[in-house]
């Protein structure tokens, strides 16, 4: 299978091509980026061709493409990637509007090509391990879950409103209110967050604290930051404990490490030994392209983690509740 990557503006792609590197039954077989002296050298790393013209590397002979370009910029190349025909992995968050999201799915569906969006943690093993106790009814009944997502300050685009729309709740929200979607299967109806700069001198938010109410009832916590130092020994987090009738359990994505002490200015980290999530999802994407199946993560799962984020900003913009 060849499939191209647009854009290397978001650190994730250079993990995504290091996963399609490491399949035998997929080749890179180029690469689109602006930035010339970016693509240039990412081109060079992975011995593969660099475009400049993104109509010329649309036209290559490819079936998919991964998009990990500054989120505002996601819409432009799904529309331009699913009118050439080429079925698309997009970096989360899927767009930075409903109504461009919502384009971007109608457009794919229109065009036959599939759109999957990046939410590698529901590839983790823990992850993946309570959803199976969930489903087996071990905890009972689900009352209430507890997430977490902190991790570092990327800087670059991302504190640039204008290209990224927004700042960690943004960032840091969606990957667990897909997982919190996933295993309960309701969607979110409230949310009531506070928002705001705590860890950082930048202009926009780096943290928030989000109450969510999903339409059975249950009831949910999240905290989204940027608020890990460089020296801390992990990149950060994201964790869940869900709460049942029968028992709690908790999870961490990033749990599977184990303790590496140097005489380093790190002198601490922690290196993960557990499941790959990149790799898991792009195996997926790939499976799914070869065998036309709708992926495990769409569109409208893309869509329904922004709506909550986006109703997080206006929930603490105007200091009371939001319904989605």
């Amino acid at each position: 299978m060849k499939i191209g990557i647009m854009s290397f503006a978001h650190m994730h792609a250079f993990r995504y091509a290091d996963c399609l590197r490491s399949l035998k039954n997929v080749e890179l077989v180029g690469i689109w980026d602006d930035n010339i002296s970016r693509g240039k050298e990412v081109a060079a790393n992975y011995k593969t061709m660099h475009y400049i013209d993104q109509d010329a590397f649309l036209a290559l002979d490819m079936e998919a493409v991964i998009i990990c370009s500054e989120n505002v910029r996601h819409k432009e190349m799904v529309l331009k990637a699913a009118a050439c025909g080429k079925h698309i992995l997009c970096e989360k968050p899927i767009a930075t509007n409903l109504d461009d999201a919502k384009e971007m799915i109608k457009v794919c569906e229109e065009n036959g090509v599939i759109l999957q969006i990046a939410f590698p943690v529901r590839f983790s093993e823990p992850i993946i391990h309570l959803k199976e106790l969930i489903d087996a009814g071990v905890l009972g009944d689900i009352v209430a879950f507890r997430t977490t997502n902190r991790g570092q300050n990327p800087g670059g685009w991302f504190i640039d409103n204008a290209l990224s729309g927004g700042g960690a709740v943004l960032d840091h929200t969606v990957h667990m209110i897909d997982i919190m979607r996933w295993f309960l299967g309701k969607e979110v109806v409230e949310v009531n967050a506070l928002v705001d700069t705590y860890f950082n001198n930048i202009n926009m938010d780096d943290a928030g604290l989000l109450t969510l109410e999903f339409e059975n009832g249950v009831i949910a916590s999240h905290d989204a930051s940027w608020s890990r130092l460089r020296e801390y020994p992990i990149w950060g987090d994201a964790t869940i404990e869900v709460i049942g009738t029968k028992q709690t359990v908790s999870a961490d994505a990033f749990g599977e490490y184990f303790r590496l002490y140097t005489n380093d200015r790190k002198p601490l980290t922690y290196v993960l030994y557990g499941s790959d999530m990149d790799l898991a999802l792009i195996k997926d994407f790939v499976a799914c392209v070869e065998t036309g199946r709708e992926p495990f993560i769409t569109g409208d799962d893309g869509l329904k983690a922004l709506e909550v984020a986006l109703g997080a900003y206006e929930s603490s913009r105007k200091g009371m509740r939001v319904r989605i």
